[in-house]
């Protein structure tokens, strides 16, 4: 294998993290409509269920970086796989509410710490020329694993069916859930085949083995050229006193924490993982049905891979601040365009409609027959409370199917767009900036508090959203989605820097004053 495979090689096997997050992050979508009936769920103990990982993820994101600092970026990547591992078996073993929340914990807190270590240990094994690409690798992973899980569900519910003797509505989610178990095995297995990260070693004062690492990852002449500037960034800085979270409010370092800071809050607060983790809930609210519901799943996974590769091409040869400028108008546009597709909708039920459903109590929607609802937030009330939660959210895409009068493929069309613009642009490019903008010292840190206040956004939005539609409704919920998104991108036409084709200590000389 040559240095240029190899480097492929390795930041793949680490980036594999981020196919367990987003392979975790997309089977929940389809598993809440069985065991949120199941455990007879109200819509903040399913946010709680779907938030629990980004919740624990956020604690895990602020202490992993600087664990790795102490023990080494593979040491921790290991035991991360192992949580994950666990988290999947005894989430399709849950046999309550507050089992399938803890273990759905102890996956969050390997989401945590792999999406905070992969773009550290591959930075720091990457060269300028192929740091963007390779560090959103991280972020191809995640939209595999998403792609995966989608397709996963279609076939559990394809499977799952009145002929099924294997299937049920009672244990198709626990397969869902125990799916996850193979890919962190191959995970933890492969880590051990990875070394550990050279700069790594340099800051632990293992010299020989640190020259050993970056020989045999870029050859013996690269590997010369980064070994003099690393050490020469290292030589540059004595001070070697311990670090505490507010050294990071040094005014030397206030203009890229900045930078970070609204990278990291915009990314989330956008509502990706609402639309990602409750994309089933939202295609059934189009009322094009479950079946459809899901197969859309699929096609918004297919869309993510699709636009990631474009930013894997595009990252070091047009840079990060156009891609992440040109995304961040397209997300506002694509939210904007949900907004007015929901606003538009009617929802009205027939009694034809209410005799082809096939569970017990449907005779209870009589009284609605004919009235028409222009708001989707008063259509589900009645409904919900003529028939009671267990029963419409078991039913809910059926009924929303034969009461919907909307424009499901401009829905689908702003759906599809946010996606693809958030896949080219703030999902990876993201990750590749926290990568590059902080000084070796600082950067297990910097990108540790980045992130956690990255995954709180994350678990709030996730935890309001099912709330958020059931009481503000589709159109309001997307159309402040949009508005920030928009705002979020005259921010960063503002003080959105460059970092492409610069080294590491490069862009330390530049950025830190």
């Amino acid at each position: 294998m040559n240095n240029k495979a190899y480097t492929i090689f390795i930041s793949f096997i680490v980036a594999l993290g981020g196919f367990l997050f987003g392979f975790d992050a997309g089977i929940i979508s389809g598993v809440m409509s069985f065991a949120g009936s199941e455990f007879n769920l109200n819509e903040i103990q399913s946010g709680w269920v779907v938030s629990a990982p980004s919740f624990a993820a956020m604690f895990a994101m602020l202490f992993s970086g600087r664990l790795s600092d102490l023990i080494g970026r593979k040491k921790t990547l290991i035991f991360v796989a192992f949580l994950y591992a666990i988290s999947a078996v005894f989430s399709a073993m849950a046999t309550s509410y507050e089992m399938l929340y803890i273990a759905r914990i102890i996956g969050g807190i390997a989401f945590g710490a792999a999406l905070v270590l992969a773009p550290i240990y591959i930075a720091e094994i990457s060269t300028a020329e192929n740091r963007g690409k390779l560090v959103s690798l991280q972020q191809l992973n995640i939209v595999f694993g998403f792609f995966a899980a989608f397709l996963s569900n279609y076939f559990f519910n394809i499977y799952n069916n009145s002929e099924s003797t294997f299937l049920t509505d009672e244990n198709v989610w626990r397969w869902m859930l125990g799916v996850e178990l193979i890919p962190a095995v191959i995970y933890f297995v492969f880590l051990f085949f990875v070394p550990k990260s050279p700069r790594w070693l340099y800051l632990k004062g293992h010299f020989e083995e640190a020259k050993k690492v970056l020989t045999q990852i870029h050859g013996i002449e690269r590997g010369g050229i980064e070994i003099a500037a690393i050490e020469r960034n290292i030589h540059a800085d004595k001070n070697k006193t311990p670090l505490k979270i507010k050294d990071l409010l040094k005014p030397s370092l206030r203009f890229i924490l900045v930078v970070g800071l609204i990278v990291g809050v915009l990314q989330q607060i956008t509502g990706i993982n609402a639309v990602y983790f409750y994309a089933t809930s939202i295609f059934k609210q189009t009322g094009i049905g479950t079946d459809a519901a899901f197969s859309s799943g699929v096609l918004l996974s297919t869309i993510s891979v699709i636009f990631t590769f474009v930013a894997i091409y595009l990252i070091d040869r047009m840079g990060r601040r156009p891609l992440l400028l040109i995304g961040t108008a397209g997300i506002a546009i694509s939210l904007l365009l949900c907004a007015y597709g929901f606003n538009q909708a009617t929802y009205q039920l027939s009694k034809e409609n209410i005799n082809q459903f096939e569970f017990s109590d449907s005779q209870k929607l009589l009284p609605f027959v004919d009235t028409l609802y222009e708001s989707d937030v008063a259509f589900k009330n009645d409904v919900k409370a003529a028939l009671g939660n267990k029963i419409y959210s078991k039913n809910d895409g059926a009924i929303l199917e034969a009461a919907t009068t909307i424009n499901a493929n401009l829905i689908l069309i702003g759906i599809l767009g946010f996606i693809a613009c958030f896949a080219f642009s703030l999902g990876p490019v993201m990750w590749v900036l926290l990568s590059e903008l902080y000084p070796i010292k600082y950067r297990g840190l910097a990108i540790g508090v980045i992130a956690f206040v990255n995954s709180l956004i994350s678990s709030l939005v996730q935890l309001v959203f099912p709330w958020e539609l059931s009481n503000l409704g589709n159109a309001l919920s997307f159309f402040l989605f949009g508005a920030v998104a928009l705002v979020g991108f005259f921010i960063f036409l503002k003080i959105l820097p460059e970092t492409k084709g610069k080294s590491l200590e490069e862009l330390e000389l530049e950025f830190v004053k």
